[in-house]
């Protein structure tokens, strides 16, 4: 479930839908935001926390700034008290949200905690925030392979891992960033969606939902450790 809206799913497909069948345009998100990782692994290679920074584009970043009443003087910066204040804002996570983010070790989902910790800022007319995640159990990688990922399944949110991606533990860990084949799956998705009847009723369909092969695989692995 995307943390902006539980009917995404059905609106974005029928939105594409639409468009695909009169000029055959690709289906586009509704939020973009600017992802950033610090993966945490303490020195005997336990996987600990992750740290996620989302950063909100700009006209997300002005509906809440008004929301929250930060940003008075409209310079697109917030002072220490407004961030105080706007910290957290996007915490109010219902009980199976996963933050859009996936954490598996040797392909298996691996549970996280309830945010922690919030931040956030504005700085030129853009809202970044970050939270922490801990590893529940902080299973040991080892030569197993723990893959990251930071994506909404209804791709109603439009992630983009362009923010600072790191790794803070042990040297015998290392990071390796796979990216998807936008190109491809972006065709992919437009003949699926033209092969759709105008008329169909997405909620009875099983359209396979598409978020995740947008996004940029972050592959750790610590060799000679656990």
């Amino acid at each position: 479930m995307s943390l902006f809206a539980s009917a995404a799913r059905s609106a974005a497909l029928a939105g594409a839908l639409c468009c695909a069948a009169a000029t055959a345009p690709h289906a586009h998100p509704h939020v973009y935001i600017d992802a950033g990782l610090e993966v945490i692994v303490d020195e005997t290679g336990r996987l600990t926390h992750v740290r996620v920074s989302w950063r909100y584009d700009q006209f997300y970043s002005l509906l809440i700034a008004e929301e929250r009443k930060v940003d008075g003087d409209g310079d697109g910066n917030t002072e220490a008290d407004e961030e105080i204040w706007l910290a957290g804002f996007d915490m109010f996570w219902a009980p199976d949200y996963s933050g859009d983010l996936v954490v598996r070790l040797d392909g298996q989902p691996l549970v996280l905690s309830r945010p922690m910790e919030p931040t956030a800022q504005m700085r030129d007319g853009q809202i970044t925030t970050s939270h922490l995640r801990e590893v529940t159990g902080q299973p040991v990688i080892g030569a197993d392979m723990v893959s990251i990922k930071v994506f909404d399944e209804s791709y109603y949110t439009a992630f983009t891992l362009s923010l600072p991606v790191s790794l803070t533990g042990p040297d015998a860990c290392t990071l390796e960033r796979i990216e998807p084949n936008i190109d491809g799956e972006l065709a992919a998705m437009q003949a699926m969606l033209l092969s759709i009847d105008a008329d169909a009723d997405l909620e009875e369909m099983d359209i396979p939902l598409a978020g995740e092969k947008f996004a940029t695989d972050v592959r750790i692995t610590c060799q000679g450790l656990g």
